[in-house]
C-alpha cells in the first residue's frame, strides 16, 4: 500500500455487495475499511432477502400442513394445525441477528476495519465519515460506493409504518391484518401475498399495469396466476392504481383507472403493504465533490467494469456497485459487481455478465428466470438476423414432481434456431430457484441446446424438467 493513503480500499456501505467486495479485497491483499451508518448487512440481511425467506419458510409449512387434500393424496392426515405469529416473527428476527453477526465477524476476522457512521465522498480518493464522536476524513487509493436502495412510495400514499407500510416493516410481522391490500404484484408483492394468505389473511392485490406480474414472462405469469392467486383468498385489480392511501383504522384506499385517471372505487381495509419497487439511496453521498451527476432515475452511472462515470468517462479510482447503480437490483448481483470492481482495482480486467445472473421469487411454488424474455430475444433476433426458438416442458410430466404431489409448473427455454445458443430460461414450479442455476451456467458459457440435450440428469429429479426442454429444442 502506498504510504500516501490510509487504506488501499474504502467501501461505503456494508450490505451484501459491500461485504462481498471487502472479502474479495482482503483475499487480494488490499488493506480495506468498510463504512456503515445503519445495520450491518444492509437491506438484504435486515429488511429483505433473509427475513422474508424466513417468513416464507414458516408460512409455507403452515400452508402445506393445512392442505388436507394434498396430504391425503400422500396418505397423510393431520388435524388442528396451529401457529404462533410471534414465534414466526421471532424465527425471522433470530435469523437476521445470526446472519448479521456472522457477516460482521467475518469482516473483523479478516482484518477489515469497520467504521460506523455516515460516509460520503469528500473529493478524489477521500471519504468523510460523520461518526458518533465527530467527523473524520480518511483517504484511500480506491473507493467503492455501495449505498443500496430504499422502498419507493408513490405520490398520494402516506406511510405510517403500522397500518400502511413497506417491506421494511412487513418483514417484522408485528400483526396479521384480517384484510390487507398489497399495492404491486412484483417479487415483493407476490412473496408477501404468499405469506399473508398462508397465515389466513384476506388480500386485495392492486396492480397499475394492465396485467398482473408485469415483470415476468407471460407464459409463466399466466400459470403462476392460476396457482398463486386464483385458488387463494386474493382478489385482484389490474390497470388500477392507488391514487390516495390514508393510514388509520380502517385504511382508506382511493382507486383510479391508470390510463384515464378516473376514480374507480374506494376500499376500506385493515392494512396496506406498499410494494411498488425500490429507488437508489444516492442522496447526500458527496458525488458532487467528484463531479458525478446521477442519471434521470437517480442511479449512479457506471460501466460494466463498475467504474463510476462522469460525462461518460470513468472517474479514476472510483467505483459503484449494487442497487445504487440500478443495473440489476439483486443481492447476488451486487456481490458479483463487488468482485468485478475489486478485480479491476487489482488490474485484472473483468466485466459483469448480466445475462447469466438469475432471479427468483420464493413463492410456493417458486418462480425463477435468467437471461432474456421471449420479447427481448425476438427484438435481438430481428436486429441481428436470426430466428428465435421456444421450447417448453411441464412439471406434470416430471416423475419427482408427481411423487411430491407438486406437479404445477413449467420450464421455458428461449434459444437461437441457427446456433442453438440459450438466450433465456424461465421456470415456475417446485424448487425453481435452485433449478435455474443450470440454465445460468449454460448462458454464461454460451452453450447450445444441441449440446445440453445430451447431458445426463439424475432420475428422478426436478432438474429433468430442463433436460426435457433442451431435448425438445434440439429436435425442432
Amino acid at each position: 500500500m502506498s504510504q500516501a493513503f490510509d487504506y488501499d480500499l474504502v467501501i461505503v456501505g456494508a450490505g451484501v455487495g459491500g461485504h462481498g467486495a471487502a472479502l474479495h479485497a482482503v483475499s487480494c491483499g488490499l488493506k480495506t475499511a468498510i463504512i456503515e451508518a445503519n445495520d450491518m448487512g444492509g437491506t438484504c440481511v435486515n429488511r429483505g432477502c433473509i427475513p422474508s425467506k424466513a417468513l416464507l419458510a414458516a408460512s409455507g409449512k403452515v400452508r402445506e400442513l393445512r392442505d388436507a387434500y394434498h396430504l391425503k393424496a400422500l396418505g397423510i392426515q393431520i388435524d388442528n394445525v396451529r401457529f404462533q405469529r410471534e414465534d414466526i416473527a421471532n424465527h425471522a428476527n433470530n435469523l437476521v441477528a445470526k446472519i448479521q453477526g456472522d457477516l460482521t465477524n467475518s469482516l473483523k476476522r479478516l482484518g477489515v476495519d469497520i467504521i460506523r457512521g455516515w460516509g460520503k465522498l469528500a473529493g478524489q480518493q477521500k471519504v468523510s465519515v460523520d461518526t458518533s464522536t465527530g467527523e473524520k476524513t480518511i483517504t484511500a487509493k480506491d473507493i467503492i460506493v455501495s449505498t443500496g436502495s430504499v422502498p419507493f412510495v408513490p405520490p398520494g400514499i402516506e406511510v405510517d409504518g403500522k397500518t400502511v407500510f413497506t417491506s421494511d416493516q412487513a418483514v417484522k410481522l408485528e400483526w396479521l391484518p384480517q384484510w390487507v391490500a398489497i399495492v404491486g404484484s412484483g417479487y415483493i408483492g407476490l412473496e408477501f401475498s404468499d405469506v399473508y394468505s398462508a397465515l389466513g389473511c384476506e388480500i386485495t392485490m392492486i396492480e397499475a399495469l394492465p396485467q398482473l406480474m408485469p415483470g415476468f414472462d407471460r407464459d409463466i405469469a399466466k400459470l403462476a396466476e392460476r396457482v398463486l392467486i386464483n385458488p387463494r383468498d386474493i382478489e385482484t385489480y389490474s390497470g388500477i392504481y392507488a391514487k390516495k392511501i390514508i393510514p388509520g383504522s380502517p385504511v382508506i384506499i382511493e382507486l383510479a383507472d391508470f390510463k384515464t385517471k378516473e376514480d374507480v372505487d374506494v376500499l376500506e381495509v385493515d392494512a396496506c403493504l406498499v410494494a411498488t419497487g425500490r429507488i437508489p439511496a444516492t442522496q447526500n453521498i458527496g458525488l458532487d465533490s467528484v463531479n458525478v451527476e446521477l442519471d434521470r432515475r437517480k442511479f449512479i452511472p457506471v460501466n460494466d467494469s463498475m467504474a463510476v462515470l462522469s460525462e461518460g468517462e470513468p472517474v479514476p479510482h472510483l467505483w459503484a456497485i449494487g442497487d445504487a447503480t440500478g443495473k440489476m437490483m439483486l443481492a447476488h448481483a451486487a456481490s458479483a459487481q463487488g468482485i468485478v470492481a475489486v478485480e479491476n482495482i487489482c488490474g485484472r480486467t473483468k466485466q459483469v455478465d448480466y445475462s447469466s445472473i438469475p432471479a427468483a421469487a420464493f413463492t410456493h411454488p417458486e418462480i425463477s428466470y435468467v437471461g432474456m424474455t421471449q420479447e427481448q430475444a425476438k427484438e435481438k433476433g430481428e436486429a441481428e438476423g436470426f430466428e428465435v426458438g421456444i421450447s417448453k416442458s411441464y412439471f406434470k410430466g416430471n416423475s419427482k414432481a408427481l411423487a411430491e404431489g407438486e406437479a404445477d409448473g413449467i420450464a421455458k427455454v428461449i434459444y437461437r434456431k441457427d446456433t442453438g445458443e440459450v438466450l433465456g430460461v424461465h421456470i415456475f414450479g417446485l424448487h425453481a430457484a435452485d433449478i435455474i442455476h443450470e440454465a445460468s451456467a449454460a448462458i454464461a458459457n454460451r452453450q447450445s441446446v444441441n449440446t445440453l440435450a445430451h447431458l445426463v440428469h439424475a432420475h428422478p429429479t426436478l432438474s429433468e424438467v430442463l433436460d426435457e426442454a433442451y431435448k425438445r429444442a434440439a429436435v425442432n
